[in-house]
């Protein structure tokens, strides 16, 4: 059997694609950039930074109109700022402290110490009464008449001196106890009350002893003059007694509501108790 042979437009497009494969590539023109190869699709491509174009003015572009206020100058400051007044603030006012309780006026002497009754309401008039016995500390002794007020005075003095330095506080106006008189002179037991005698004690010193103020039933006397005029109420008193018919006890007790000045002091104050039998 007769084989075909082949055409003549096939052999040469043969002839032409043996030519092509041997011809090399042409290289690229030299502006144009080889394309870069296309990263793996595993790998994450880093977006590149958009760079912004600064704008180029051409020709057609008019410029941009100058401000209406002038720049300064680059030499000279800036002006400053006036600084803002600040503005004052309320000052808390500081704490007041309370005032302190002022402490109590310290009485006088004669204020101090309270007499076996009380302030007489009618100093010219006579008052009966009960005297109550309380803790007190006595100084004995002896004295003429001429020399009464000093003797006492001394003995008040002795007292308040031993009392102070022992820390007792005295408790009541110093009074005198007439033990025994006569015409020469007399007996008398000086005392001042306190508020207690110390536990386990008998005297204060070999001359000053606790004991007890009289107690029981009694009349007051007011003498207000010089003590050395003293010997005129004590008549009164006695006048007084015969009167009422009572019979008073020998031992005449005076309670000096003033303090020892001067025996001619017109304002010398003593309560003259005197206790009937």
């Amino acid at each position: 059997m007769r084989l075909r042979s082949p055409s003549l437009a096939l052999v040469l497009a043969l002839c032409s694609s043996v030519a092509l494969a041997q011809t090399p590539p042409a290289a690229p023109p030299p502006s144009v950039a080889p394309a870069p190869a296309a990263p793996a699709a595993s790998e994450p491509v880093p977006a590149a930074p958009a760079l912004e174009a600064a704008p180029v003015p051409t020709q057609t572009e008019s410029a941009p109109a100058p401000s209406s206020t002038p720049a300064p100058a680059a030499s000279a400051p800036a002006p400053e700022t006036p600084a803002q007044p600040q503005q004052p603030t309320t000052a808390q006012p500081a704490p007041v402290p309370a005032p302190a309780t002022p402490a109590p006026a310290v009485p006088n002497q004669q204020t101090a110490r309270t007499t076996l009754f009380p302030n007489p309401s009618d100093p010219t008039g006579v008052e009966e009464g009960v005297l109550v016995a309380k803790p007190t500390v006595v100084f004995a002794g002896i004295s003429p008449w001429d020399d009464a007020f000093n003797n006492l005075n001394n003995a008040v003095a002795k007292l308040d001196g031993e009392l102070k330095k022992a820390g007792i506080a005295p408790a009541g106006r110093p009074l005198t106890i007439f033990v025994d008189t006569d015409d020469n002179g007399f007996k008398y037991e000086v005392m001042i009350p306190i508020a207690q005698v110390p536990d386990g004690k008998t005297e204060l010193t070999p001359e000053i002893k606790f004991g007890k103020t009289p107690e029981g039933k009694a009349f007051r006397f007011v003498h207000k003059d010089a003590y050395d005029e003293i010997d005129g109420t004590y008549e009164t008193i006695t006048a007084y007694l015969d009167i009422k018919e009572i019979v008073a006890q020998d031992a005449f007790i005076e309670e000096y509501v003033s303090d020892f000045t001067d025996a001619q002091d017109t304002n010398f104050e003593v309560n003259i108790y005197v206790q009937p039998k």
